[in-house]
């Protein structure tokens, strides 16, 4: 049997870690070159992965919900043509060469630890690598096996006796605690010790969990068992009170109904991270125009009777978006970047308009490529793209980069307006407020008016108030007589 394995790709650019979100394939099925076999999820994006080679699933390394570091081995699948069932001959064969290679009773934990059928203790690349086995080995106590007197064993699994003391960091032989580059940099963020930390990872490798359990703060003594003797009893009415009210809601049934903890990963890990780093990098400034609208809002009904966007989806985003457009062609200087390491202003000469979209999976910014140069019917269409393919959760890394000006419409939540945080790399960010039927003076009277507000954030390293100003202006100029989409374009 010859057994190919298959790690995690590094699927988006520089990504460290995916999360497994769906098994297409189980073991024992059979599984061609290009054959698509698993769903992860990246910090930008869900991405499906294609195994790379023809044979049968030998197994599945990891099962689903579980966050995996670029690297590690997923999947392996048996090329060879032999049964699958023939794995478990090497354990066999290693159990039954442990009581020749020695007295003691070291066969006992390799039985003890095989896992369930078809899995191998250690695999190719993954778990604890036979040379850091034996550097352990030669610091065992005195009672354990030598490595070199079962060379077979170590070659396969981990030396039975002394490598858990070892792994735990508690035995004489202890050394430096097993974990990976991600984890070491969480137990640091987090100032935990790994020395002090229990693993529960395979082979003894500390696992993200581990750490962030070693870092919650501990229980306070009175939530595990309340003192049963009275510390004070200054009236015989107060033993009967405290015995009336046990507490209950101090268990830890009671404190999980309570609480929910939900694991940061994924898309909503990268947002989060993203998004500080742009807040506290990048100097914000918002300004806000509030104006009547009911003009554009005629002219999407007339629209969408209109033959011209006969089957295409017409509504105020579209509108608002081409006249973003048509602002940003009057005010260039407001589609830019900020070059961090040549302290220079990137003037971009194309507009990728990104589309803020929350998604279950968290808030994805796809953007239309080129949007500049689109009509109104084929910026329609891109919307709609965009838009549905966001939520079904199917954006492509590539559709979330190189982004020059985002817009995110709050007004479908029913809120007015907001502050919103720039995209990374980006200068301005537009958000859209509710569309409200509000009493507004027209023509000198009074008059129920459909009115909104825009707020646009954007970087004061790029954008100064002048240029923010006019921009802003422009596109509520825009908006209140949308024939200036004609004029002014």
């Amino acid at each position: 049997m010859t057994i190919h394995e298959f790690k995690m790709p590094d699927v988006g650019e520089g990504l460290t870690e995916a999360e497994i979100l769906k098994w297409y394939v189980q073991p024992g099925d059979t599984v061609t070159d290009g054959q698509v076999v698993c769903e992860v999820e990246t910090a930008k994006a869900a991405v499906e992965l294609p195994i790379p080679f023809d044979g049968t699933v030998h197994e599945l390394c990891f099962p689903e919900g579980t966050t995996v570091d670029v690297g590690q081995v997923i999947i392996s699948v048996n090329v060879g043509g032999a049964a699958p069932e023939a794995s478990a001959a090497p354990a066999a064969t290693v159990a039954e060469a442990a009581p020749a290679a020695a007295p003691v009773p070291a066969p006992v934990p390799v039985q003890e630890d095989e896992e369930p059928k078809g899995r191998q203790p250690v695999l190719v690349g993954y778990g604890v690598a036979a040379s850091s086995t034996k550097r352990r080995a030669r610091k065992a106590p005195a009672g354990t096996v030598p490595a070199a007197a079962v060379p077979a064993v170590a070659a396969v699994v981990p030396v039975a006796v002394s490598v858990p003391e070892q792994l735990n960091g508690h035995g004489p032989a202890a050394g430096r605690p097993l974990a990976k580059p991600p984890v070491r940099k969480l137990a640091k963020d987090l100032g935990v010790d790994l020395a002090t930390v229990t693993p529960t990872g395979p082979d003894g490798v500390i696992t993200r969990e581990d750490v962030h359990a070693a870092a919650a703060p501990a229980p306070a003594p009175a939530v595990e068992a309340p003192a049963p003797t009275p510390v004070a009893a200054p009236a015989p009415a107060a033993a009967p009170a405290q015995a009336a009210a046990p507490a209950p809601a101090l268990s830890a049934e009671g404190r999980e109904a309570r609480e929910t903890r939900v694991p940061v990963k994924g898309v909503r890990k990268a947002t989060a991270a993203a998004m500080v780093g742009s807040a506290f990098t990048a100097p914000h400034v918002t300004e806000f125009v509030t104006f009547d609208i009911t003009r554009t809002m005629k002219l999407v009904e007339e629209l969408k009777a209109g033959k011209d966007m006969a089957g295409l989806r017409v509504n105020p985003l579209l509108l608002i978006a081409k006249a973003v457009l048509v602002a940003v062609r009057r005010n260039p200087e407001i589609n830019a970047a900020w070059d961090e390491a040549a302290q220079e202003i990137v003037l971009k000469h194309y507009v990728n308009l990104g589309i803020a979209a929350a998604t279950p999976r968290g808030l994805l910014v796809p953007n239309i490529k080129d949007a500049h140069a689109q009509t109104l019917p084929e910026l329609s269409a891109s919307l709609s793209e965009l838009v549905s393919t966001a939520r079904e959760g199917k954006t492509t890394p590539a559709a979330m980069q190189g982004g020059t000006f985002t817009i995110t419409n709050v007004g479908v939540f029913g809120v007015d307006t907001g502050t919103p945080i720039l995209n990374p790399g980006e200068s301005a960010i537009l958000a859209v407020g509710a569309i409200k039927l509000m009493p507004w003076v027209h023509k000198g009277k009074v008059k129920p008016r459909q009115v909104t507000t825009l707020a646009l954030s954007f970087d004061h390293r790029l954008v100064d108030g002048e240029l923010g100003s006019k921009f802003l202006a422009d596109v509520a100029a825009i908006l209140e007589q949308p024939k200036r989409l004609i004029t002014w374009a």
